[in-house]
């Protein structure tokens, strides 16, 4: 095991506490810290050292592929990281989004070479499923709820213009699509008087309460609206919310790790100012109704908890460990990502021995054998989901 230098990405809607908080720097930070990256993501590559100097971890997978995946990653995903490995920061809401799954994203990807880079949605051939553990109290927005809610909550407001879409989700599950169309293709020279008017509406309790959060940065957004479909969702911290293919969904606050499948494919469907592809985000996206989307961690051995999903490209375990639980083991297989969230942890691949404090991260080989991590403290373990 070797420290992990992670980037941290500055995009507008970051935190200028969470991330530098955790990394013990001075609070607030000189700017929005959106994303801490331990990957070996193209986009920006965490690093380890070498001779004094950091070098690129993409740069290492690269010269050394089996060294680093081992065999049985590379035979399934190729000669790159499987995953990427996040702690996600957000002050302000992010776009409305969802993502392909592995057809489409081929499918789409081998279309898209020949667009104009401004009208592609698929900049590689992967899908990317995401799950987000909380590590504060994090709000969300995850998937469908059930129609009648989003009809009530529609309705509530007394806007007339909105009795087809109303009638739509009135329909059941079956309407959804016709209500998401609806609201994304309303003409653009009528959506801030949309807007104005359901924030301008008499109606009280939450579904009022996000419409005006949101419309407060997104004013001329029919996003705002497609927003009360899905399940507004409050975490405390270790509960997660799982992403899968053609799920609708939008981090809105709080501090959380993530860990997705390598890949940029996003479809986005409102609350930004990039562009919106309605049909291909209507092909993409599933209209079924998500009845539980929180999901809770499940032990799979002393200190150790995990969030089960069903996909081989990445796995995602909290340690923690102290007290009565002195040390745990982890049979991981190929390249592993420990990050430390609290207290100070020692990880043991059988390769090196490295005691991490809170904020740093390390990097294992596919080489490592178990992982063994002890210590006093929490951390998060990242590695493919082969077993």
């Amino acid at each position: 095991m070797e420290l992990l230098y992670g980037p941290v990405r500055d995009y507008a809607w970051g935190s200028r506490s969470a991330i530098a908080a955790l990394q013990g720097r001075p609070v607030p930070s000189e700017g929005p810290e959106a994303e801490l990256w331990l990957g070996a993501h193209p986009g920006a590559p965490a690093a380890v050292e070498r001779d004094g100097a950091r070098v690129s971890l993409l740069d290492e997978l690269t010269a050394e592929p089996e060294r680093w995946l081992g065999r049985q990653v590379v035979n399934r995903f190729g000669a790159r990281l499987p995953f990427l490995l996040k702690v996600l920061a957000a002050d302000a809401p992010l776009s409305l989004q969802a993502h392909p799954d592995a057809k489409q994203a081929r499918a789409g990807y081998a279309t898209d070479e020949a667009r104009p880079a401004g009208e592609r949605n698929y900049v590689d051939p992967y899908h990317k499923p995401e799950l987000l553990v909380a590590l504060s109290p994090f709000e969300a927005l995850c998937g469908f709820r059930d129609p009648a809610a989003s009809a009530r909550a529609l309705a509530a407001f007394g806007v007339p213009a909105l009795e087809p879409v109303v009638a739509a989700l009135r329909t059941g599950p079956a309407g959804l699509r016709t209500a998401v169309r609806t609201l994304l293709t309303w003409p653009a020279e009528e959506r801030a008087g949309l807007v104005a008017a359901v924030v301008a509406a008499p109606a009280d309790g939450p579904d009022a309460e996000l419409a005006r959060a949101l419309a407060a940065a997104y004013p001329a957004d029919p996003g705002v609206l497609v927003a009360l479909l899905l399940n507004h969702v409050r975490l405390v911290p270790g509960e997660a919310i799982w992403m899968p293919a053609g799920n609708l969904h939008a981090y809105l606050r709080g501090c959380g790790v993530e860990i997705m499948a390598a890949s940029d494919n996003v479809l986005r469907g409102g609350l930004t100012p990039k562009r919106v592809d309605v049909d291909e985000l209507l092909r993409v996206l599933r209209f079924e109704v998500l009845d539980e989307p929180v999901c809770r961690a499940r032990p799979v051995g002393p200190g150790v908890d995990c969030w089960p999903v069903p996909v081989d490209d990445f796995a995602l375990y909290r340690v923690t460990v102290g007290g009565e639980v002195p040390a745990a083991e982890l049979p991981v297989i190929g390249p592993r990502v420990v990050l430390c969230v609290s207290g100070a942890v020692t990880v043991d691949d059988g390769t090196g021995v490295l005691t991490l404090d809170r904020g740093q991260a390390a990097v294992g080989t596919a080489a490592g054998g178990p992982l063994r991590i002890s210590g006093s403290g929490e951390a998060y373990v990242a590695s493919s989901g082969l077993r």
